[in-house]
C-alpha cells in the first residue's frame, strides 16, 4: 500500500496557504498537517502527520515533539520518512500524541526549519482536535454536598488542660529531684588495706583458677593483691616500681619480711614473664605465702601502736 495519495492530499491541503505567505525572494515550500482521527477521548493516542515539500537539495528539520506547554503532548519521538519522489525534497513526520484536556484543543508544533542554498525558512504549523470526556453522563442530576471544614474546632475541655499542666509540674519536680540527687556528693568509703586484701584473696579463690588450669593467672592476681596492700601501707612501695626496685625499697620497711618477699617476687616474675611452668601445688603455695606476708605485716604493724598507747 503506497502513501503517495495521502502525501499529495496532505501537501495540497496546505499548499495555497504556504505559498501565499512565502515572500517572492524565498524558495517555495509546501506544507500541510493532518490529525487522525479528528475526535478522540482524553488520554487516547492519535496521530499528527506533517508533510513538507521543498526544492531538490533542501534539508528539512522537524521538531522532535509537540509544544510541551499545550494540552496535546507527544507520547513517542517523531518518526520521519522520505518520499521516493526525485523531483523534490519531500518528507513526512509522524507524531504519536495524546490530549489531556477536553474540548477543542490546538495541536501546536515548533517551527519546521527548511534550508536551501544558504537560505532558511521557518514553517509554522498547527492543527486542531476535539477531545471528549471519559466521564459518564450524570443522568441523576446529583448535586454534591457543600465542602466540610478540614478540622472541626471543638471547645477544649478545662479538665484536660488542668491534667496536662499537673503532669508537666510533676515531670518538672522529678527532673529537679534527679538533678539534685546527682549533684549531692557521695560519701567516700575508705577501706582498710588489710580488709581489702583479705576480700581480694577470697575473690581470687572463688574464681577456681587452679581447678581450671589457669595457674599463671592465679599467681599474677595473688602477687597483684600483695603489691596493692604494700602500696597502700607504705609510700615507698609504689605500684610503679619493678620487682627489683620493690625488693630494695622493702629493706627500709620495718614490718615486711624482705627475704620471703624477694623469693616470692622472683618466682612470680619467672612465671609471668619467663613463662616458667608452675604446678598447681606451687601456685597454691605462692598464694598462701602472699597471704602470710600480708597477715604478718598487719599483725606487726598493729603491735607497735598498741605499745605506744600503753607507754
Amino acid at each position: 500500500m503506497t502513501r503517495r495519495p495521502f502525501g499529495i492530499a496532505l501537501l495540497v491541503a496546505g499548499a495555497l496557504t504556504a505559498a501565499s505567505r512565502a515572500p517572492a525572494q524565498l524558495f517555495p515550500v509546501k506544507s500541510g498537517v493532518i490529525v487522525a482521527p479528528d475526535s478522540v477521548r482524553v488520554a487516547d493516542p492519535f496521530r499528527v502527520t506533517v508533510g513538507i515539500r521543498a526544492p531538490v537539495g533542501a534539508t528539512i528539520e522537524f521538531p522532535r515533539t509537540t509544544d510541551s506547554t499545550s494540552a496535546v503532548q507527544s507520547i513517542d519521538p517523531v518518526s520521519v520518512r522520505t518520499s521516493a519522489d526525485t523531483t523534490a525534497a519531500e518528507q513526512y513526520a509522524d507524531y504519536r500524541v495524546a490530549a489531556w484536556d477536553v474540548g477543542s484543543q490546538a495541536v501546536r508544533l515548533p517551527d519546521v526549519i527548511v534550508r536551501y542554498n544558504g537560505a532558511e525558512r521557518r514553517i509554522r504549523l498547527a492543527g486542531t482536535v476535539f477531545v471528549r470526556s471519559v466521564l459518564p453522563a450524570d443522568t441523576a442530576q446529583r448535586k454534591p454536598k457543600p465542602p466540610r471544614d478540614v478540622i472541626e474546632v471543638n471547645p477544649f475541655p478545662w479538665w484536660l488542660l488542668a491534667a496536662i499542666i499537673a503532669a508537666l509540674i510533676a515531670i518538672g519536680l522529678l527532673i529537679w529531684w534527679w538533678i539534685r540527687r546527682r549533684r549531692r556528693p557521695k560519701p567516700v568509703v575508705v577501706l582498710d588495706p588489710f580488709e581489702r586484701a583479705v576480700a581480694e584473696f577470697q575473690r581470687i579463690e572463688a574464681l577456681g583458677l587452679l581447678d581450671a588450669g589457669e595457674r599463671g593467672r592465679y599467681v599474677a592476681l595473688t602477687i597483684e593483691v600483695l603489691r596493692d596492700y604494700l602500696a597502700a601501707r607504705y609510700a615507698e612501695a609504689m605500684l610503679s616500681l619493678t620487682s627489683t626496685e620493690l625488693q630494695r625499697a622493702a629493706r627500709a620497711l620495718p614490718h615486711v619480711p624482705v627475704d620471703r618477699l624477694t623469693r616470692l617476687l622472683t618466682d612470680a616474675d619467672l612465671i609471668k614473664f619467663a613463662r616458667r611452668p608452675v604446678s598447681t601445688e606451687r601456685a597454691r603455695e605462692i598464694g598462701r605465702e602472699a597471704r602470710i606476708i600480708v597477715n604478718e605485716e598487719h599483725k606487726a604493724s598493729r603491735v607497735v601502736p598498741a605499745q605506744e598507747a600503753a607507754a
